[in-house]
């Protein structure tokens, strides 16, 4: 083993770590926004409840992935400083305009978010949640054009040994991050309505234990003593079934145009040896269905698709000596670890959404939530985490052994001042380091979700009248970050 290895290790671990708050961020923010503007304009004080409720667990999660998402940059001074002089003139500008523009936006307007119970109108706070889910978002559309251009690299020349970028446009518009954003944030939709069903389906088999008189915790949120958690549970199998729904669309995309640009990592997802017309899908090995890949990959079942054998030679001539070829399985058990968790949990939402619906057009009551749909839900909290950290490692694994497609080896990206044993105890610091910070998580989660929505006073963003000062002095804080 060497420093390129551990190097390797090493960012492959902080960014699934790291990983794990990007999705939930993206996705929590747009469904607690959605449930405060539910509040705001129906006036009911179950969707402030739960507005406050998620909001908290957001806050948790989004600070957890700032303090995370730093440790990456430093590591392509640190680790990676050849990478960076290659790609540092081409990832400058989409780089500094998810700082400046997208993070900034995020990170000011939560900041008034947060502070602003009680002080700002309320339209002005329902605009402040928005406008910080709009940079979220935004965020994540520059950090995956910069990614895309990895696999894909387009409007640059190549001048000293150094990517220039020429056309900043076509850097943004890159068809592969035009297939990448959707379907990654998409799968982020999927990972936050995971973890909105998991903590419903918690809470609904407490209340079923408990009773509903339980205070604080099963207050009925409408007339004839419906969970107020079926609420956020509805919301979240809309979100999850829209959002697969997208997954499938932008990866039906990406898949016809890695055959046309990253044909190698099809093949090592396919476990397509060599160049075969109308190739088979294999869900398992030993199982094929047959012209499935070939249609899959450009709609035509008679089409070759390139195996990685007949590839690897193809690049050794073309690159010189090497092995151009992936992990195979890695990349071949993460492709269907990816589809198989991804479709189960889309699935879960649309048996939800059958499960909750009314009984009757005329009586208008919905459907009591069985316990064992409850208890299913508690896995809609792995399942999609898991699939979408396959989904990257089938990314970023069947890329190499190229950092930047077809221009920069990951062999020659490490720096080559860093030794084995400073990466080796950086690696370890860090490990330790994550270890007690994913601790931290858990137990702010868990304690959270435990507790439950506190109760809220019926309106706190008016401001009080100063005939209503003794009023306002009895009113306890409801919400504390």
């Amino acid at each position: 083993m060497d420093a390129l290895d551990l190097a390797r290790w090493q960012f492959g671990v902080t960014t699934v770590y790291h990983f794990l708050f990007v999705p939930l961020t993206i996705g929590l923010g747009v469904f607690v926004a959605g449930l405060q503007t539910a509040w705001h304009r129906t006036g009911k004080e179950h969707y402030l409840r739960l507005t406050k409720f998620f909001g908290k667990l957001f806050l948790i999660n989004f600070g957890m992935g700032v303090v995370t998402g730093i440790v990456q940059e430093f590591q392509f001074g640190m680790n990676w400083s050849e990478y960076s002089i290659f790609v540092g003139d081409v990832f400058g500008a989409p780089l500094a305009l998810e700082a400046l523009l997208a993070f900034f936006l995020e990170s000011t307007f939560l900041g008034l978010w947060i502070f602003g119970w009680d002080k700002l109108p309320k339209r002005i706070h329902l605009a402040t949640i928005w406008a910080a889910v709009i940079g979220s978002n935004l965020s994540a559309y520059f950090i995956l054009a910069a990614n895309a251009w990895m696999k894909h690299p387009v409007g640059y020349e190549v001048v000293d040994g150094r990517a220039r970028m020429t056309d900043l446009w076509a850097v943004l518009t890159n068809s592969t991050a035009l297939a990448q954003v959707p379907h990654v944030v998409g799968g982020a939709f999927v990972v936050a309505g995971g973890f909105v069903l998991a903590v419903c389906g918690y809470h609904l088999l407490r209340e079923r234990r408990s009773g509903p008189a339980d205070p604080g915790r099963t207050t009925p949120a409408r007339p004839g003593g419906a969970s107020m958690w079926r609420t956020p549970m509805r919301a979240a199998l809309v979100m999850v079934a829209i959002a697969g729904v997208v997954v499938v669309a932008s990866g039906d995309t990406s898949a016809r145009l890695l055959y046309e640009q990253q044909p190698m990592k099809l093949a090592a997802a396919e476990g397509l040896r060599h160049d075969t017309a109308g190739a088979p899908f294999s869900p398992v090995p030993g199982v094929e269905v047959p012209k499935l890949l070939s249609f899959l990959s450009t709609h035509d079942p008679n089409a070759v698709v390139q195996g990685t054998e007949d590839l690897q030679a193809t690049f050794v001539k073309q690159f010189g000596p090497g092995d151009y070829r992936p992990n195979l399985p890695v990349v071949f058990w993460s492709f269907r670890v990816m589809i198989v968790f991804g479709l189960t949990t889309v699935g879960l939402s649309v048996l939800g959404l059958w499960l909750t619906r009314k009984r009757r057009r005329a009586a208008g009551r919905p459907r009591e939530i069985p316990a064992w749909f409850a208890r299913s839900c508690l896995l809609a909290l792995p399942l999609p985490t898991i699939a979408i950290i396959a989904g990257w490692l089938l990314s970023e694994v069947g890329r190499q052994p190229w950092t930047v497609q077809g221009e920069l080896l990951t062999a020659a990206s490490v720096s080559p001042g860093v030794s084995l044993t400073e990466v080796a105890v950086s690696l370890a610091i860090f490990t330790a380091l994550y270890g007690v910070l994913a601790l931290a998580e858990a137990v702010l989660l868990v304690r959270h979700v435990k507790t439950g929505p506190e109760p809220v006073s019926p309106d706190p963003l008016t401001r009080p009248s100063e005939d209503d000062e003794d009023r306002a002095a009895r009113l306890q804080p409801t919400l504390m970050y």
